[in-house]
Order: structure tokens, then C-alpha cells, then sequence
């Protein structure tokens, strides 16, 4: 019975190490960014990517229908959790989800609603780029066009989705 009893502490031990909380004070959920590594296409993860000079916002085709795409054709995302056109993803979440930063106004490609585009200022005062006052985020597991690993997926407190030309998250 002892040592079931020590088998059974050391077993909780492990899971409670293997587990830990996201920056926004959630507990239970597992870091994502724990699990990311870097993508060999997209910029190396930090807590703000690169900006491009001129950021554009097209319309790419994935297995979920057609999303707002960034730099390379990938995939662009919401988060949920980001509330009147600021982001609330900053450190390893960052890491995980880099925000598509830019120097300059965004452009719009084909298919993309040019008065829905905009940007706003990160706390690191790079600028990020926003669609329907979403700010927007590529997925450090996306590494080719057309990936869309990180829709519908829970992180770093809220889910995160692809963006349709509508603004909204799409649905699949």
C-alpha cells in the first residue's frame, strides 16, 4: 500500500509539472507556446515579429474555406480574448501567436475590404495590424500556405480562429 501511495504522489508530481498556467492566470491549460517551435518560413517567434513596411492583407484558400492571408500566403488569425482593436497577447504568447506587425498603412488585396483594415498600437509600440478591429496573428505551428493549425484552438486564456473577408472568425 505504501508504495502505491508514493507511486500515486510521484504520478501527481509529473502531471502537475507537465502543466502549466498561461501568462493571463489560467491554471490548467497547457502552455502553447511549450509546444511551438519555430516555423522554417515564418519570422523566428519573439513577442513581436518583424514589421514589414508595408503590410498586405489578401485572400488565400485553406480546407476551412478562403481566409485573410499575411506575408507568404499564411494564414491570419483572431484571438478572443483581444477587446476594442487592442491585443492582449503579449510574452510567450507572442511567441506562440506573432502578431503581423507593420511600418505602414495596410493594403488591401483582392477580395479583402479595404475600410475594414486598420492597425493598433502593441504595448511594445510596434504597430499590428487589425481587420474589423481584430488585431491579427499568424500561428507559429502554420508552416505553409494554406495551414490552418491554429483555428479553433484554445490558448493563452481564449480561442483562436481564421478571419474571414467579412471580419468575422470563420466557421467550419
Amino acid at each position: 500500500m505504501r508504495k502505491l501511495l508514493h507511486a500515486g504522489v510521484l504520478a501527481l508530481g509529473v502531471l502537475a509539472a507537465g502543466c502549466g498556467g498561461a501568462d493571463d492566470g489560467s491554471t490548467t491549460e497547457p502552455m502553447v507556446a511549450d509546444q511551438v517551435k519555430a516555423s522554417p518560413t515564418l519570422p523566428e517567434p519573439s513577442d513581436s515579429a518583424s514589421p514589414v513596411t508595408r503590410a498586405m492583407v489578401e485572400l488565400g484558400e485553406t480546407k476551412i474555406g478562403k481566409v485573410l492571408v499575411g506575408e507568404g500566403m499564411r494564414t491570419l488569425y483572431l484571438f478572443k480574448k483581444d477587446k476594442d482593436g487592442k491585443s492582449s497577447c503579449s510574452d510567450a504568447c507572442a511567441r506562440a501567436w506573432p502578431p503581423y506587425v507593420t511600418d505602414g498603412e495596410p493594403e488591401a488585396g483582392e477580395g479583402v475590404k479595404a475600410d475594414l483594415l486598420g492597425t493598433t498600437e502593441r504595448d511594445d509600440g510596434t504597430t499590428q495590424v487589425t481587420y474589423n478591429r481584430h488585431p491579427l496573428y499568424y500561428f507559429a505551428k502554420d508552416t505553409e500556405a494554406g495551414d490552418v493549425k491554429g483555428h479553433d484552438v484554445e490558448g493563452f486564456g481564449a480561442k483562436w480562429y481564421a478571419v474571414g473577408a467579412d471580419g468575422k472568425r470563420v466557421r467550419d
